[in-house]
């Protein structure tokens, strides 16, 4: 004996981050927020730009820990600008000053409206190379160097080169990849790995100038 039975409703599909998500990996599609410092909970607009990704809030969090909360006196660059998330995180929490580099014009645009909105006089936005900007640097002459370039691009072996001339002995420089960086891809370009961490897609490396002495013996 058939009984009668209520139509059933399918199940809700899942909603899964499209590759072109500016933002894929924590926080909301279409903005980012600065984490610490005067201008903690500030959002920062993330323009619809294929490969823009800026840095995860969680991601960002973890490096500024990592850090020390206070980089009153440092000297920043951030050299893949984007949105400004890490320049400005940085200015946010007292470096003294930071560069930001950014080829594209209308993020360029976006970083100088930012820069006003938040009067943050202690940034420099310059369109123009990231690389050849790092590399036209003094040596030594910054105490942490943010690279975060487009996961699809060939520039990090330059990138990471310029970085560690440019960078001070007790310095950082921050790299962000799309797969781990070991110490043994790291020692020609003169850096070893101080923190490690991986979110989703994105590996993220504190990293500092090889000592002396390491140049044969980094792991």
């Amino acid at each position: 004996m058939s009984t009668l039975q209520r139509p059933t409703k399918s199940p809700a599909k899942k909603t899964k981050p499209r590759p072109s998500d500016p933002h894929p990996v924590g926080g909301k599609p279409g903005e980012v927020r600065i984490i610490g410092g005067q201008w903690k909970r500030t959002r920062l607009a993330v323009a619809s730009k294929p490969g823009l990704r800026p840095t995860p809030d969680r991601v960002r969090e973890t490096l500024f820990n990592w850090l020390g909360q206070d980089l009153g006196g440092w000297r920043c660059v951030d050299a893949f600008a984007g949105t400004g998330a890490l320049g400005f995180e940085a200015a946010s929490r007292g470096a003294a000053s930071v560069h930001l580099y950014e080829q594209d014009p209308a993020l360029v645009a976006q970083l100088k409206a930012t820069q006003i909105k938040l009067q943050a006089s202690a940034t420099q936005i310059q369109r123009g190379d990231g690389v050849a900007a790092l590399r036209q640097l003094a040596p030594s002459s910054v105490d942490l160097v943010l690279l975060d370039p487009p996961f699809e691009s060939d520039l990090y072996a330059g990138a990471l080169a310029a970085a560690a001339r440019a960078v001070q002995a007790q310095g950082f420089v921050y790299l962000e990849a799309p797969a781990k960086w070991t110490d043994e891809l790291l020692q020609p370009h003169g850096l070893r790995t101080h923190r490690y961490l991986k979110a989703g897609a994105v590996h993220a490396h504190l990293l500092q100038l090889l000592a002396a002495g390491d140049a044969g013996g980094a792991a």
